[in-house]
């Protein structure tokens, strides 16, 4: 048997083992936001983006707060926020500073923001650390409901081969909670070349080859650089 689909027989037995603990154990909030400007009012989202992490980094509970320019098209942002519990996210949303922030970026809109609500599903352990020249990646993962629990254990096998990876910061799968068929990948890797490696490794073309049948969509990979990031010890 090889090694990737003993990782994944491995990773259903494990998902189905502990999925009802956790969702009782960890009250971790995560939230995934996509947001697209128009292109003339790039400059200004920034500010409102940078305006928005300033104050947000001093909420109370505040494990993780990152806010991502993508490469191409550069007037898309990523926000990857993680909360210690549902109260400190239900508090931010309420902060004057996040209603100002969304209420400034409405005009520049391209797009109607997209929030993403998620629980983890298999997160690398948190830490500290500077990210400066790091290149992320956020990942959307749509499969058909029957094929759900099939494609954690993918992910989750993908997950525990990329953490191994020379370069490899963060590998992280989130499952929104509306929709629990659909998926967020994030990677951190040191430099490009990291990234490069993981993406021609066996572990990950095999990945890609045993989702496709499972899929729902395209695969929707997308690449990343921060502009502000703020992670405390949970």
């Amino acid at each position: 048997m090889r090694p990737f689909v003993q990782l994944v027989l491995a990773a259903v037995v494990s998902f189905a083992a502990g999925l009802s603990a956790r969702a009782q154990e960890d009250a971790t909030v995560y939230m995934v936001t996509y947001i697209e400007v128009l292109p003339a009012t790039k400059s200004q989202s920034i500010v409102a983006l940078r305006q928005l992490f300033e104050a947000s980094r001093n909420d109370a509970d505040v494990v993780r707060f990152e806010v991502l320019q993508r490469t191409a098209p550069s007037n898309q942002f990523l926000l990857l926020e993680v909360w210690k519990n549902q109260e400190a996210f239900d508090a931010h949303n309420a902060a004057a500073h996040t209603k100002q922030f969304r209420e400034k970026l409405q005009p520049l809109l391209l797009a109607p923001i997209d929030d993403r609500l998620s629980v983890a599903s298999s997160v690398s352990p948190m830490r500290p650390g500077n990210t400066d020249g790091a290149v992320y990646v956020a990942t959307h993962v749509d499969v058909g409901p029957p094929n759900r629990d099939k494609t954690v254990g993918l992910l989750k096998a993908l997950a525990d081969s990329a953490r191994k990876e020379a370069g490899n910061l963060r590998f992280d799968v989130l499952q929104q909670k509306a929709r629990t068929n659909h998926f967020t990948v994030v990677e951190v890797w040191k430099d490009q070349r990291s990234d490069d490696a993981h993406e021609i490794a066996a572990h990950t073309r095999e990945f890609r080859a045993q989702l496709h049948p499972l899929s729902g969509a395209l695969y929707d990979q997308r690449w990343y650089q921060a502009l502000w990031a703020l992670a405390a010890q949970k």
